[in-house]
């Protein structure tokens, strides 16, 4: 295994946002939360994700055990991602994300009525 560096966070929260944080990775987490995707149905739901970024985020996510990675051994072969058992203990949390930013948006709109907010279909 080698000399791993010691990973330091000052609260816990900090060990949960190493892991989820990222602009695409709570996007890439929703859509497996409504089941197994390939990475081409992840462009097609995230057109401004590229598959640079794409690839780097969900390797990361499964480097941290939150999303498994399955090839079929097919021609051409398919890779599908879902989440883990680890991953769906975050869905809780990322269902309160989602409230307080329903809560966020309200608030913003009240204080800013002619802000433009739209929220796309994961949800």
């Amino acid at each position: 295994m080698g000399n791993q560096p010691i990973q330091f966070y000052n609260i816990p929260a900090e060990a949960t946002l190493d892991v989820i944080g990222g602009k695409w990775k709570l996007l890439i987490l929703c859509y497996l939360n409504c089941g197994p995707m390939r990475s081409s149905q992840f462009r097609k739901v995230i057109p401004n994700l590229s598959q640079k970024m794409l690839t780097q985020q969900l390797r990361e996510l499964e480097e941290a055990g939150i999303i498994n990675r399955t090839i079929y051994n097919e021609v051409p072969p398919k890779v599908f991602y879902e989440i883990s058992e680890l991953g769906k203990s975050l869905k809780p949390i990322l269902d309160q994300l989602g409230e307080w930013g329903v809560q966020y948006i309200n608030v913003s709109k009240s204080n800013n009525p002619h802000a433009k907010i739209q929220l796309g279909e994961c949800n």
